[in-house]
C-alpha cells in the first residue's frame, strides 16, 4: 500500500492568494455590477519592455532555424546572461561574485522553496514574522517545521523573528540558535528594509554560529535609500554564509516570462563540503534549465535601452506605491513601506482581525488586499496593499480607502 508525505497535511487546505481569490470570486457573483479593484497579488500589470519584446522576437525566429536552434539549455544556465549578471549586479556593486556562482532558474519562488533540500532534514529554521509564506511552507512539506497551534499560528520547530512597529520592523537575533535564517529584504509583505549596518549584524552572527542566510533580494530595484545595500555580497563576509535569490518578475515584469537567479559562492561550505556543489547537483538533477527565450529576454534588460526601459517600469510601480502611502496617511491610516518597495503595510481598523479588515475592505470600497495574518503570526492586525496596479486604478482605490475614513 502506497503511503502519502503526511507533511503536506499539516498545511492550511489552501494557499494564501487562493482563499482570496475564492474570496473575491464569490463577492463579484453576488454582486456583479461592483467594480473591484485589486491591490493584493504582487503580479504586474505593464506589458514587457519593448526592448525585450525585441530580443525575444529574435530568439524565437533563431529557434526556427536549424543553424541556431537551441535544445536542451545548460543546467546552469547560458553562459551569456550568467556573465551579464556577474557583471552588471555585482561586480558593479564591487561585490565579488563570478559567473559560474551563478545559478538560472525559471523564478525565485521555486529556488526558495527548493533550496531547503540540500540542508539536513533537522535544520532548524528562522524566519522574519511576518514572512512570504513559501520559505515555512516548503519547509513544512519536508517535515522540519515541527507541529502547528492553530491559536498562536506558529509551528513548534520554527524560530519567528517578530517584525513589527515596535521594533521598527528589524527582527532582533535569535534567542535559540538557527541552521537557515530567511531574510527578505527589501520586505515582503512589511515593505520595510535593513540598512549596512543592521544587514551586517546578521552576517556576522550568521558567521559566527554557522548559520546560512537564505536572502532574498526579490525587489532589489526598488531600492531608493543609498543606506539599503541592493545584495547581501555588498557586505563584508558574506560569501561565506549567505545564497541570495533574485527575480526578473517584478523587476522586469517577468511574471508570465518566469526567470529568476541564484547566487551560491563557493567560499560557502559545511565539513569541507561546497553549497554550491550540491546545489549544481540538485539543480542538474531535477532542472532541464531556464528556456534560451527567456534568458536571452534577461540579457536584454541588462542592455543599455532594456534597462532604461525596465527602470522606468519600476519607476512607475513606486509611483504607485507612493501614492498609496501618502494617500492613506493622510486620510489617518497608520502606513509603513512603500519606499523602497512597491508594497505598502498598514494597521487595520480598530477591533478588527485582518480578515475581517479584508471582508470590510472588499464589501464598503470593492478593494481587495492580503490580511498580514496570511504571513504570519506577527502580520495579525495589518493588511498589505501593492503599488503593481495600473497608476488609475491605484489612485482611484485610495479615493475609495480615504472615503471611508470620512
Amino acid at each position: 500500500m502506497f503511503k502519502i508525505n503526511e507533511n503536506y497535511l499539516k498545511l492550511p487546505g489552501s494557499y494564501l492568494f487562493s482563499t482570496i481569490a475564492k474570496k473575491v470570486a464569490a463577492f463579484q457573483q453576488a454582486n456583479p455590477d461592483k467594480r473591484i479593484i485589486r491591490l493584493g497579488i504582487g503580479d504586474v500589470t505593464l506589458p514587457i519592455a519593448p526592448a525585450i519584446v525585441e530580443a525575444m522576437h529574435k530568439a524565437v525566429d533563431e529557434m526556427g532555424r536549424e543553424e541556431t536552434f537551441h535544445g536542451y539549455a545548460p543546467d546552469l544556465g547560458y553562459g551569456f546572461l550568467r556573465e551579464v549578471i556577474a557583471e552588471k549586479d555585482y561586480k558593479a556593486l564591487g561585490c565579488p561574485i563570478e559567473a559560474d556562482e551563478i545559478f538560472v532558474s525559471d523564478g525565485a519562488k521555486s529556488d526558495c522553496g527548493n533550496i531547503q533540500e540540500i540542508f539536513s532534514a533537522d535544520s532548524r529554521i528562522a524566519v522574519c514574522d511576518p514572512v512570504y509564506p513559501v520559505y515555512v511552507d516548503s519547509n513544512v512539506m519536508a517535515g522540519r517545521t515541527g507541529e502547528y497551534d492553530s491559536e498562536t499560528g506558529v509551528w513548534s520547530n520554527v524560530i519567528y523573528m517578530p517584525c513589527t512597529a515596535e521594533n521598527n520592523f528589524v527582527p532582533a537575533l535569535p534567542e535559540e540558535t538557527p541552521d537557515l535564517i530567511y531574510l527578505c529584504v527589501p520586505n515582503n509583505p512589511t515593505g520595510t528594509t535593513l540598512t549596512r549596518d543592521q544587514l551586517k549584524v546578521w552576517v556576522d552572527y550568521a558567521n559566527k554560529v554557522g548559520a546560512v542566510i537564505l536572502y532574498d533580494a526579490a525587489y532589489e530595484a526598488y531600492i531608493s535609500e543609498e543606506d539599503v545595500p541592493h545584495s547581501i555580497f555588498e557586505i563584508e563576509g558574506a560569501r561565506t554564509c549567505a545564497i541570495e535569490f533574485r527575480s526578473f518578475s517584478k523587476k522586469a515584469g517577468f511574471t508570465g516570462v518566469r526567470l529568476g537567479f541564484t547566487v551560491v559562492p563557493k567560499d560557502l561550505t559545511c565539513g569541507g563540503v561546497m553549497l554550491h556543489s550540491l546545489w549544481a547537483r540538485r539543480h542538474g538533477t531535477k532542472f532541464n534549465g531556464a528556456p534560451y527565450i527567456e534568458q536571452r529576454a534577461g540579457e536584454a534588460v541588462y542592455s543599455e535601452e532594456g534597462n532604461r526601459q525596465v527602470m522606468e517600469q519600476v519607476a512607475y510601480y513606486k509611483k504607485n506605491a507612493r501614492v498609496i502611502y501618502d494617500g492613506l496617511k493622510e486620510a489617518g491610516y497608520t502606513v509603513f513601506g512603500g519606499v523602497n518597495s512597491p508594497y505598502v503595510w498598514l494597521k487595520v481598523e480598530d477591533g478588527m482581525t485582518s480578515w475581517e479588515f479584508f471582508d470590510y475592505l472588499l464589501e464598503k470600497a470593492n478593494v481587495v488586499g492580503t490580511p498580514g495574518s496570511g504571513f504570519g503570526p506577527s502580520g495579525e492586525g495589518y493588511f498589505r496593499l501593492t503599488a503593481f496596479g495600473t497608476y488609475e486604478n491605484t489612485v482611484e482605490a485610495v479615493e475609495r480607502m480615504k472615503a471611508l475614513k470620512k
